[in-house]
């Protein structure tokens, strides 16, 4: 994209561009994200700061506004991990976590293929312990890290890597035992 490549050699002029064609974009999936205007705007400033200061866009490696979007949610994950990091009330829920690693998808292929993984991750839980599925939801769709849920439960580093393993292990497993399922039909 020329806009980009403008802002790129720091061209202050395609960066306004570039701010009144994706701003709506930018704050619209970050307020449905946050949920919070000013936690939104804050996002937005924060997106466009970074496209002026370090992020390089490459066309060969996919369509400017999923990039656009996949930068949008990194940075909204990373802010709301450090409001929570300050005592900030920001806890989102796993369906609103989904939302966020799915808005840049356009594919129906891939959406209805990313849905039934996600069903199958979800029954896959069954085979879980209370603690371990507790884990899985900590740091994957709460977006805390290891460290984080170690000081929050009181409990070792490595007890918690342990459990994180083992956890990732019995998923792994019924969910391969799923796609087996699926290529013998």
């Amino acid at each position: 994209m020329e806009l980009m490549r403008r802002v790129m050699q720091k061209n202050r002029s395609a960066l306004e561009q570039l701010y009144e064609r994706y701003v709506k974009l930018v704050y619209s999936f970050a307020l449905r994200s946050t949920r919070k205007e000013h936690a939104a705007r804050e996002v937005v400033q924060l997106v466009f700061t970074r496209l002026w200061t370090t992020e390089k866009y490459d066309p060969n490696k996919g369509r400017f506004v999923n990039w656009m979007l996949t930068l949008t949610r990194n940075i909204t994950i990373d802010y709301m991990r450090k409001e929570r990091r300050h005592g900030k009330s920001v806890s989102m829920d796993p369906e609103q976590w989904e939302q966020i690693a799915d808005t840049s998808i356009n594919d129906p292929g891939r959406i209805v293929t990313m849905e039934l993984l996600r069903e199958r991750i979800r029954g896959a839980y069954r085979f879980l312990s209370e603690s371990q599925a507790e884990l899985i939801e900590q740091m994957y769709w709460q977006g805390y890290t290891l460290s984080e849920i170690s000081e929050v439960n009181h409990e070792p580093l490595g007890t918690i890597k342990s459990r994180l393993h083992k956890s990732l292990k019995i998923l792994r497993k019924h969910l391969q035992e799923w796609g087996e399922d699926e290529h013998a039909e």
